[in-house]
C-alpha cells in the first residue's frame, strides 16, 4: 500500500514539473515575443519622429496630393486623353469638386499626429515583418526555413507595391468619384479633415494588405487549408468581386478605365492560385519520397 502511494507521489511530482516545465516554456516565448514586438514599435516610433520632421512636405505633397488636380495622377490621365481622345474628356480631371474643414479645436493636430504614425506604421512595416520572422524561424525546420526564407522580402515587395497602387490609383479615382458625387444640386459637398484621411489611409493601407494576398495564400496552403482546386472553381465569383471594386473606384464608365483598376487584382489572384499549386506540389513530392523511403 504504501509502494502504491510512493509511486503514486511520484507520478503527481513527475506530472507536476512536465506542467511547470511547459508554461516556463510558454512564458518563455511570451518573452521573447515581446521583445520582438518592443523593438519593432521602437523601429515605428523612430520612423514616426522623422515623419514630424517633415509633417509639412507629407501633409503638402502626400495627403493632400490626390485633392489636387495636379497630381501625377490626374496630369498622366490627361495625356492619355490627349493621345487617344476615344477614352473621353471625362476622364481628363482638371477639378476636384468638395472642400476639406476642420470642425474640432484638437482637429489639425490630431490630423498631424495620426498621419507620422501611419507613416512610421507604413516605412516600419518591412521591419515589422522582419522581427516576425526572427521570432518564428527557430521553431521552423530546415526545409521550412528554405522554402519561407524570401518571407520577408516578398511580403514586404508586395505591401509597397500595394501601397504604390492605392495610392497612385485606387485613392485619386476614389476621391474624385467620391468629392463630385451627389444627389441633390441642393447639398454642397464639405468633408472634415478626419473623413477624408480616413479615406485617404483606408484605401492606400488597404491595398496595400489586399496586395498581400498571395503571402497569405502560401501560409494557408503550407497549413492544407487552401488548394489551388478551390481557387480555380472560385474564379469566376472572385472575378465578379474585382469588377465591382473597379467599378466603384473609377471616375466614368468607360469600360478601359475600369480595367486599368481590375487588371493588377486579377493578375494578384491568379498569381495566388500558382503559389498554391506550387505548394501542392511539393507537398505531393515530400510525401512521394517518404513513402518510397
Amino acid at each position: 500500500m504504501s509502494d502504491n502511494k510512493k509511486t503514486s507521489l511520484t507520478k503527481a511530482i513527475g506530472q507536476k514539473s512536465t506542467t511547470l516545465e511547459a508554461e516556463m516554456s510558454f512564458f518563455d516565448h511570451l518573452d521573447v515575443l515581446r521583445k520582438h514586438l518592443i523593438r519593432a514599435v521602437i523601429a515605428i516610433a523612430v520612423f514616426t519622429g522623422i515623419a514630424f520632421y517633415f509633417n509639412e512636405e507629407i501633409l503638402d505633397k502626400i495627403i493632400f496630393g490626390p485633392k489636387k488636380p495636379d497630381f501625377w495622377t490626374y496630369r498622366m490621365m490627361c495625356k492619355l486623353v490627349e493621345h487617344f481622345p476615344s477614352l473621353g474628356k471625362d476622364m481628363c480631371i482638371t477639378k476636384i469638386n468638395g472642400e476639406i474643414i476642420n470642425t474640432e479645436m484638437a482637429g489639425q493636430f490630431n490630423l498631424q499626429l495620426n498621419v507620422c504614425v501611419m507613416c512610421g506604421i507604413v516605412v516600419g512595416f518591412p521591419y515589422l515583418l522582419w522581427e516576425i520572422w526572427r521570432f518564428v524561424k527557430p521553431a521552423l525546420h530546415d526545409n521550412e526555413r528554405k522554402s519561407a526564407s524570401g518571407f520577408v522580402f516578398f511580403a514586404s515587395l508586395l505591401f509597397v507595391i500595394g501601397i504604390f497602387f492605392g495610392y497612385f490609383v485606387v485613392c485619386p479615382l476614389s476621391v474624385n468619384f467620391l468629392t463630385g458625387y451627389t444627389v441633390s444640386s441642393e447639398i454642397k459637398n464639405t468633408f472634415t479633415v478626419d473623413s477624408y484621411l480616413s479615406s485617404v489611409a483606408t484605401l492606400t493601407l488597404g491595398t496595400g494588405i489586399i496586395f498581400e494576398l498571395p503571402v497569405i495564400i502560401f501560409i494557408l496552403s503550407k497549413l492544407g487549408l487552401m488548394t489551388p482546386k478551390l481557387m480555380r472553381a472560385s474564379r469566376r465569383y472572385a472575378a465578379v468581386i474585382i469588377l465591382i471594386i473597379a467599378a466603384i473606384v473609377t471616375p466614368t464608365p468607360d469600360i478601359m478605365t475600369m480595367l486599368i483598376v481590375a487588371t493588377p487584382l486579377f493578375l494578384l489572384y491568379e498569381a495566388s492560385i500558382f503559389v498554391s499549386a506550387y505548394i501542392e506540389r511539393k507537398k505531393k513530392k515530400a510525401e512521394a519520397a517518404f513513402y518510397a523511403n
